[in-house]
């Protein structure tokens, strides 16, 4: 407390004993007790509020004591289990959990991870995929300021993600792995790898490379097969030894019938071969009877010509070819679809081709479109001419009716340069994205669809979607959900066929270890999104003709139904809505492959680096005796005391206001009682 306020405490003293004083002093040689009395009450009223006007402020120091978090990461993938190492886990935990100077010494936290990360004890090893790195993304966002030694209980087989060998460059904490699995190198021949594009097209061969790894020191013979059904349709011998240990194989199948064709790749096993689950691998490729071709014209070069280029050949059903405005004239019906970017006088021809034979089109608006020329030959809408430009970021609209659309983070993404001013349409149209400025929303349309005369439209009303298509890859660390997004916008627009109700949206196969996620859209006869409705799928496994029905839950703009439990096999299904008499059916593939499965042992090496990179230790599953020592006998990771020192202004102490408010009421009632009132 400063010197000042003690001054001002002793005047106030001084001026409310003056004061009641003044009121209760006679001039008698002694004061009654009465008198007294209400001297000291009234003194004590002027006082607490003369002290409520200084307001002092009090300093208060608490201390308290800060234990060392110690972090247990449970690796809960099914390989763990795989590997007969799930006992030997739950011993360890159930032991650390209950070590009474572990829990001294440490705050202990539990998490699990595989796919996903979450703090849970609940370990089930059911996980179909393990991302270790992504574990360490986690702890590092909730241990960033705090001491934490990480207890990495794992095999250390990562099924995807970045290696995680390097994840002590952002995570700042001291890592002990417990190694589980036998560390005995045994002879194994297995499919390392299986590459083969998704489609193929009809009455064409297409590739497939296959990398066969060999662990062992003999020199031994296989022969690699491929099979569909009971046909051999590939087969090659196969010789491999210690030196020559693996082997590229480069081959070519034939696509003889439309729909998906299911594989299976097989490298016959070797006597005594311990884990045979990783010698065989299913496969699939979806036959289509042709390409969707799209041309893209355009008078000038462009970013934004090859983002869409990218985007839309990322799906290999699709091919895209370059124009300019007069080359594109004598070709046009070769095309399914055709993408204008931002037209001029030079396309007044192109314009009245596309109307005569009442072709689907996308046009791309940005500042060098002649908005006047557009406005002249575009009966659809109307742009305001302002001879300005503007940025625009952009909004989904969740209500968008003709095909399910994800959010990819629109809002992230860098605005679109494009003309100020606003839009009108002359025929119905539906906004996928709207414009934003600043964060505020404007309902002005940025991204749309409309239907004209049984031909599909599109456009947007801005240039540099380039930018888009990176910061996608910013985000996600990979283009696809920019991609995905780009090639529903252009499957709708190419195609044809008449508005649905209910839209249904799925691959046509899956691998086993995926996540199988279905997703649908239902619409009242107005064509307006209705959540109201309730959706069921009913699955059928066509082999076993096993029948299930699952809900579909609505989840953000669309309803979901997740098949991850269904076993490999071959369905057909029926989405079908409760109330409305809309159905739509369809068929999908489960292929089945553990990738969980195809480990015979620990990763020791990056599981001991990560250890040595972190300045940790490793341990063995079976050798963990010395672990809880370790971590006692550490001097880095000590209790820490802290003090906190809180500032607490008087005016803040309520019992200041309940002294005064006695000390009236006492005193009023005294004087009340004894007449003097």
């Amino acid at each position: 407390m400063q010197t000042e306020t003690i001054i001002y405490i002793i005047l106030a003293g001084i001026t409310a004993l003056f004061l009641a004083l003044f009121q209760y002093y006679t001039k008698k040689k002694s004061m009654s007790r009465l008198s007294m009395l209400f001297s000291f009450l009234r003194f004590l009223s002027i006082f607490s509020m003369l002290l409520l006007l200084i307001n002092p402020k009090f300093e208060q120091v608490k201390l308290s004591v800060e234990k060392p978090n110690l972090v247990v990461a449970i690796d809960n993938s099914s390989s763990i289990k795989h590997l007969n190492q799930d006992k030997q886990v739950l011993n360890l935990v159930e032991r650390l959990s209950n070590d009474d100077h572990l829990n001294d010494k440490f705050n202990i936290d539990l998490y699990t991870f595989g796919a996903s990360f979450k703090a849970s004890d609940s370990i089930t090893f059911s996980g179909n995929q393990t991302n270790i790195n992504h574990a360490f993304k986690q702890l590092s966002q909730i241990y960033r300021q705090t001491t934490a030694p990480t207890l990495l209980i794992s095999d250390g087989n990562q099924t995807y993600g970045d290696d995680y060998q390097f994840a002590t460059s952002t995570y700042k904490q001291n890592i002990y792995p417990v190694i589980l699995g036998d560390t005995v190198t045994y002879t194994d021949l297995k499919i390392q790898q299986l590459n083969v594009n998704k489609y193929a097209y009809l009455k064409n061969r297409f590739p497939v490379e296959t990398i066969l790894v060999y662990n062992g020191n003999s020199t031994i013979n296989s022969r690699f097969l491929v099979t569909r059904g009971h046909t051999t349709v590939y087969s090659e011998s196969i010789r491999l030894s210690k030196e020559n240990n693996s082997k590229v194989l480069n081959f070519t199948l034939p696509a003889n019938g439309v729909g998906v064709s299911s594989y299976k790749a097989t490298i016959v096993p070797i006597d005594n071969e311990k884990n045979k689950i990783n010698n065989s691998k299913n496969f699939a490729v979806e036959v289509i009877d042709q390409k969707t071709k799209i041309a893209i014209v355009s008078d000038f070069l462009h970013p934004d010509l090859g983002a869409l280029k990218k985007s839309i050949e990322s799906n290999e059903q699709r091919s895209v070819e370059f124009f300019n405005s007069k080359d594109i004239i004598n070709k046009i019906n070769d095309f399914q679809l055709v993408i204008i970017n931002q037209p001029n006088y030079k396309f007044k021809e192109l314009f009245k081709v596309l109307e005569k034979e009442n072709k689907n089109c996308f046009t791309i608006i940005g500042t060098k479109t002649d908005l006047n020329f557009l406005n002249n030959n575009k009966l659809d809408f109307l742009s305001e001419i302002t001879n300005q430009t503007e940025t625009y970021q952009a909004e989904l609209n969740t209500g968008y009716a003709p095909f399910i659309v994800d959010n990819i983070d629109f809002e992230s993404f860098p605005p679109l340069n494009s003309n100020y001013g606003s839009v009108s349409f002359t025929t119905p149209f539906e906004s996928i994205l709207n414009k934003r400025i600043n964060g505020i929303s404007t309902n002005e349309p940025l991204l749309v669809t409309f239907e004209t005369n049984g031909r599909r439209e599109g456009a947007l009303f801005g240039e540099n979607i380039w930018q888009w298509r990176a910061q996608s890859y910013t985000n996600n660390k990979s283009f696809n959900p920019f991609d995905d997004f780009i090639g529903k916008l252009v499957q709708y627009l190419a195609s044809s066929k008449r508005k649905d109700r209910l839209n249904v949206d799925y691959e046509s196969f899956y691998n086993a270890s995926s996540h199988i996620i279905i997703k649908a859209e239902f619409f009242d006869k107005n064509y307006v999104f209705d959540s109201r409705e309730t959706l069921n799928i009913s699955v059928t496994d066509n082999i076993s003709e096993e029948n299930k029905t699952f809900p579909l839950i609505l989840k953000n703009n669309n309803f979901q139904v997740d098949l991850s439990s269904l076993p490999p096999s071959e369905y057909s299904f029926t989405v079908k809505a409760t109330h409305a008499n809309v159905a739509k059916s369809g068929s999908f593939q489960i292929l089945e492959y553990h990738v969980e499965q195809q480990f015979l042992n620990a990763n020791v090496t990056k599981l001991q680096q990560l250890a040595t990179n972190s300045k940790g230790k490793s341990y063995f599953i079976d050798n963990t005796k010395d672990l809880v020592n370790d971590l006692l006998n550490d001097n880095r990771y000590a209790s820490i005391q802290k003090s906190n020192k809180n500032i607490i202004p008087l005016i803040d102490w309520k019992y200041l206001l309940i002294i005064i408010a006695l000390s009236l009421g006492l005193e009023w009632f005294i004087r009340k009682y004894n007449g003097l009132i």
